[in-house]
C-alpha cells in the first residue's frame, strides 16, 4: 500500500515537472492596467487602438454616450445592452485587465500574421504598421461618419442635403468669436459645394465623410477649396493670394516636413531663408505671389491626413519595439514589448519610466 503510494506521488510529481517543462512560456514582465479612451472626449487623432477588440470597445462606449448626447438629452436612455466581448464585467476595462480574459502576449501572437502581410515574412516592417494603423482608424472615422449622417439626415434618403448639413465641430473653433454668421454661413456652403464631387447638390456616404474630414480626400475640388480657404485666412491685405510676408508669418511654421520641422523652432531670421526658397519653388510664375493652385503642393503638409498620423504612431512604435536594430520587428519583439502596442490606452502619467521598465 504504502509503495503505491510512492509511485502515485511520484507520478503526480513527474506530470507537474513535465507539465512546467514543455507549457509555451509568456515573458516575464509586470502587468500594466490598460486604460480606455474616455467617450466621446475628443480622441487625440495621434493615439490610434492596435488592437481591434480595444477599438471595438471604445466605438460602443462612444455610441452610447452619442446616443444619450442626441436622442436622450434628458438622460432617459434605455439600458445598456450586454455585450458579448465583456458580458461578464462590469467595466469593459475590467474586461482588458483580466490576463485570462484578455491576455496581450495572446493577443500578438493572434495580431501579427495579419499585419505582417506586405510580404509575409515573418517580419513586421513599419509600412506594415502604418497600414494596419490606417485600417484601425479609417474605420473608426467611416463609423462615426455613419453615424452622423444618421442625426442629419432627417429625411432618410440616404443622402446629406445643404439645408440637412451642419458644419462640423472644428468649424466653430476655426473662426474666432467675432466672426458673423455671414462669414460662417459663405464658408458652409463653399464647403458644402467642393465636397459634392458628383455636382448633384447632395453628399453621398463618401462626399459626407470628405465634409467632415477634408484633410482625407483625395477629391481635387475639396483639395482646391481647402487651398482657397488658407489663403482666404492668411491673406491680410485681400488681393486673394499671398506675397512672402503673409507666407511666412501665417504658414511657414505650419508645414510638417522633416527638413523644414527643424528650422522651425530656431529664430525668424534663420528660418527666413528656407522659407524664401521655399516660396521660390512653389511660385511657380514668379510673380512673387502664391495663388491656389501654387499652394496646392503643401495642402498636405498644412492638413495631415489620418496617413501621417498613421506612420508616426507606426515610426514611433517600430523604433521602440525593435530591440535588434534590424528596421523590422519580429514576434518575439513583439510579445516582449506588449505595452509599447498598447501605449495608447496607457495613462500618461505611467509613462514615465516605461521605457526603463520594459527593457
Amino acid at each position: 500500500m504504502a509503495r503505491s503510494s510512492v509511485l502515485l506521488y511520484l507520478s503526480v510529481v513527474l506530470f507537474i515537472v513535465l507539465l512546467l517543462t514543455f507549457a509555451p512560456n509568456r515573458p516575464n514582465h509586470p502587468h500594466r492596467r490598460l486604460r480606455l479612451r474616455s467617450a466621446m472626449s475628443g480622441h487625440d487623432r495621434r493615439s490610434i487602438p492596435f488592437d481591434p477588440i480595444i477599438a471595438d470597445i471604445e466605438r460602443r462606449r462612444e455610441d452610447r454616450e452619442w446616443e444619450r448626447a442626441n436622442f436622450f438629452p434628458q438622460g432617459h436612455a434605455p439600458a445598456m445592452e450586454a455585450q458579448p466581448e465583456w458580458e461578464d464585467f462590469m467595466d469593459a476595462e475590467d474586461f482588458i485587465n483580466d490576463e485570462e480574459r484578455f491576455n496581450v502576449t495572446d493577443r500578438i501572437v493572434k495580431l501579427f500574421p495579419k499585419i505582417d502581410v506586405s510580404p509575409a515574412d515573418g517580419f513586421v516592417s513599419s509600412d506594415e504598421l502604418t497600414e494596419w494603423n490606417l485600417r484601425q482608424v479609417e474605420k473608426e472615422v467611416m463609423h462615426r461618419t455613419q453615424r452622423d449622417m444618421e442625426l442629419h439626415d432627417r429625411n432618410h434618403d440616404g443622402f446629406i442635403s445643404f439645408e440637412e448639413s451642419e458644419p462640423p465641430s472644428w468649424v466653430h473653433r476655426y473662426h474666432d468669436d467675432n466672426s458673423t454668421g455671414d462669414q460662417v454661413g459663405w464658408w458652409k456652403e463653399d464647403h458644402f459645394n467642393a465636397s459634392d464631387m458628383d455636382g448633384d447638390g447632395l453628399l453621398n456616404l463618401t462626399e459626407f465623410n470628405d465634409f467632415l474630414h477634408p484633410a482625407n480626400t483625395n477629391s481635387p475640388k475639396l483639395i482646391q477649396w481647402l487651398s482657397k480657404e488658407e489663403i482666404r485666412e492668411r491673406d491680410k491685405d485681400k488681393d486673394g493670394k499671398l506675397n512672402f510676408q503673409e507666407f511666412f508669418n501665417g504658414l511657414f511654421d505650419l508645414i510638417r516636413r522633416d527638413d523644414i520641422y527643424n528650422l522651425t523652432h530656431v529664430s525668424d531670421a534663420s528660418t527666413e531663408a528656407p522659407a524664401k526658397k521655399l516660396f521660390s519653388q512653389l511660385d511657380h510664375n514668379k510673380d512673387g505671389y502664391l495663388s491656389e493652385d501654387e499652394l496646392i503642393p503643401v495642402i498636405g503638409d498644412l492638413h495631415p491626413s489620418e496617413h501621417y498620423y498613421a506612420k508616426q504612431q507606426a515610426d514611433y512604435v517600430a523604433s521602440e519595439a525593435d530591440t535588434d536594430k534590424d528596421g523590422r520587428l519580429n514576434l518575439k519583439e513583439m510579445i516582449e514589448n506588449p505595452y509599447v502596442f498598447y501605449s495608447a490606452i496607457i495613462p500618461e502619467e505611467d509613462d514615465y519610466n516605461y521605457h526603463d521598465e520594459f527593457r
